[in-house]
C-alpha cells in the first residue's frame, strides 16, 4: 500500500472543501492501492513561516521553532505520495496552504515525491489558476506535480446530496489522476530506495567551497 497524505488547503467556515474532501477520500478508497491519511489544515495550526538555521537545533533531527512544525515535517516525511485539495483565492492557492508548504523546511520531506491536485472554485475556472500557482511552489520543493489533475468549476453544484459528482468528467478525471499517482508513487519510491542525490543546493555549496580552496 502507498502511504498517501491528503492535504486540505482551506480552513474557512462553510468551506466547499467539506463537499470535495469526502468525494476525494471515497475515490482514493475505491482505488485500493493507497493507505490514505487526511491532513486537514484546520487541525494544523502552523505558525506563519519563521524557521531559520538558528531555530533548527540539531540539523540531523531539527527541533524547529515549535513542536507542531517538527510534527508536520515528520508527517510529510512519512508520505510516499501527496494529494492536495485546494480552492482558488485571487487567482492562486490560499496563503494557508503556501505557508504549510513553507514550513516543510530543512527536512526536504517533499523531495522526489509525486503530488496530485484537486482544485475547485465557485466560478468557471475551477481552481486551474490555484494549480498553476501550486506548480511553482512544488517545483522549488522538488515535488513531482502530475500533469493530470481534477478541476471542479461551479463547486456549489458539483455534488449531489449523496456526495456523488454531478458531472461524469469529474469522476473520469479523478480516475486518470489516481492512476498516474499510483504509477509515479511506485516509480519514485523505488528510485528513492535505490539512493538519492543530495539536494542540489547542498551540492552547489560544496562545489563552490571546493572552488575557493
Amino acid at each position: 500500500m502507498i502511504n498517501l497524505k491528503i492535504i486540505v488547503g482551506s480552513r474557512r467556515p462553510n468551506r466547499a472543501a467539506d463537499k470535495v474532501t469526502p468525494w476525494v477520500m471515497n475515490k482514493v478508497s475505491e482505488r485500493g492501492s493507497f493507505e490514505a491519511e487526511l491532513l486537514d489544515l484546520r487541525d494544523w495550526d502552523l505558525p506563519l513561516f519563521q524557521e531559520h538555521p538558528g531555530s533548527l537545533g540539531d540539523p540531523s533531527d531539527p527541533t524547529y521553532s515549535e513542536p507542531i512544525v517538527k510534527a508536520w515535517n515528520h508527517k510529510i516525511r512519512e508520505a510516499q505520495a501527496i494529494l492536495i485539495i485546494t480552492p482558488e483565492y485571487l487567482h492562486g492557492m490560499p496563503g494557508l496552504l503556501n505557508n504549510a508548504m513553507d514550513n516543510v523546511f530543512a527536512s526536504f520531506a517533499f523531495r522526489n515525491k509525486p503530488v496530485a491536485a484537486v482544485a475547485y472554485s465557485t466560478g468557471i475556472a475551477g481552481g486551474a489558476r490555484a494549480i498553476e500557482n501550486l506548480a511553482h511552489v512544488a517545483l522549488e520543493a522538488e515535488l513531482i506535480l502530475l500533469r493530470n489533475t481534477v478541476i471542479i468549476p461551479f463547486v456549489d453544484h458539483a455534488f449531489a446530496d449523496d456526495g456523488t459528482a454531478t458531472n461524469s468528467m469529474t469522476d473520469a478525471a479523478a480516475t486518470v489522476m489516481l492512476e498516474d499517482l499510483e504509477w509515479w508513487s511506485n516509480v519514485l519510491n523505488t528510485a528513492r530506495q535505490s539512493g538519492q542525490l543530495p539536494p542540489g543546493s547542498a551540492r552547489l555549496r560544496a562545489l563552490m567551497a571546493k572552488s575557493r580552496t
